[in-house]
């Protein structure tokens, strides 16, 4: 079975996070976007788009997003086959959190890794 196939998202916590937005978006050229974040489009080395994307989110430090972790960021990583792996996590004694949640962006699951960050598993919809 395969695991991780690519990082999903990058998400973390600003203390200022309007700032931390506006920096971004003027020093890096990130097109930071009303909800708080961008995404960046996968193109081929042919420039053409690859059928992907990855998440770049900053939140308030009073975001309760990576709850129970108490670290600052939290890194999404693309899988194939969610279920699956949940079920191997648990199996091999990993701290699974909850249940899968499903959406129009695909299926969602998080574990806790040995340190307590909160990592999250997307499984995009099919044809992503």
């Amino acid at each position: 079975m395969k695991r991780v196939t690519g990082i999903g998202g990058i998400f973390f916590k600003a203390k200022d996070a309007e700032a931390m937005r506006a920096w971004y978006k003027t020093h890096l050229g990130i097109d930071v976007q009303d909800w708080g974040g961008a995404s960046f489009d996968w193109v081929g080395d042919d420039g053409k788009p690859a059928g992907g994307s990855t998440i770049w989110s900053v939140s308030a430090m009073e975001s309760d997003n990576y709850a129970p972790s108490t670290a600052p960021f939290m890194i999404n990583y693309r899988v194939a086959d969610l279920d699956a792996l949940l079920d191997a996590l648990r199996a091999e004694g990993c701290n699974v959190i909850g249940n899968s949640e499903a959406s129009e962006y695909g299926k969602f699951g998080w574990v806790l890794d040995p340190e307590g960050n909160k990592v999250e598993l997307w499984q995009p919809p099919s044809g992503q």
